[in-house]
């Protein structure tokens, strides 16, 4: 009720400015038509969202791959007009996808896959590999990938056969406590996720997204605060692991 009130309240400025504006088209010799399309909302919002999953994640890891500079990277799965176009302004990257995209950039290639079933010429392929925000989801049919209960298992077994010994792992996952919202994603417990990582990775660094949005770099994750997730009910995990 109160939203649809301040939308009421809106309405007189709208009103007034698409008057002003009308007023000074009649001016014009050359006029274009003048068209109804109200949007209220943005006169009271910031310039732009800085915070969250996706802008933290992708700007981080980003950065570290070009700090890091390696002989070739491949991406399982991020965000397109995100972390992949990121890392595409300044380097080559080659990205494997269930799903076909029609991807038209010099520094982007694309290749379709499905990350639970590995195509063994693609065993020791690169020694620089990212997933953000993908993993969570393989198995649970929402992208037409078949359905797996251990389909996140199966994707990082095989991103371990991918990466040569000594390479390097970005990835990043929901964090909080364990669970599957089918057929969206899984929310994984930090402690969960160590456990998996820690006989095929050695961790460089790793930060989180809390709750609020808010970035955490170069955090350490011990016991009790991996077992609490960082007190996180839907964080993100970010993580930077080196292949042993």
């Amino acid at each position: 009720m109160i939203k649809k009130i301040k939308r009421i309240k809106d309405w007189p400025w709208y009103i007034s400015d698409f008057f002003t504006i009308k007023k000074q088209l009649a001016k014009k010799p050359d006029k274009p038509k003048i068209r109804l399309y109200p949007v209220l909302k943005d006169r009271y919002g910031e310039g732009g969202k800085a915070n969250g999953h996706y802008f933290h994640q992708d700007l981080l890891v980003a950065h570290r791959i070009f700090r890091n500079n390696p002989e070739k990277h491949v991406d399982i799965g991020s965000r397109i007009d995100g972390f992949i176009a990121h890392v595409a302004s300044y380097r080559e990257i080659e990205m494997f996808d269930i799903r076909p995209v029609n991807v038209k950039s010099p520094n982007i290639t694309f290749v379709q896959a499905n990350l639970m079933n590995l195509d063994a010429s693609k065993k020791n392929y690169t020694d620089s590999i990212s997933s953000l925000h993908a993993i969570e989801h393989f198995g649970l049919g929402r992208y037409n990938d078949p359905i797996d209960v251990d389909g996140h298992l199966k994707a990082l077994d095989n991103i371990h056969l991918i990466l040569k010994p000594g390479g390097t792992f970005y990835f990043s996952t929901p964090i909080g406590k364990q669970s599957i919202y089918f057929n969206a994603h899984r929310v994984f417990n930090v402690s969960y996720l160590l456990d998996l990582f820690k006989d095929k990775y050695e961790l460089i660094q790793f930060s989180y997204v809390d709750d609020s949005g808010d970035l955490h770099t170069d955090v350490n994750p011990d016991n009790k605060s991996a077992d609490a997730s960082f007190g996180c009910k839907f964080g993100c995990g970010i993580f930077e692991l080196r292949k042993l």
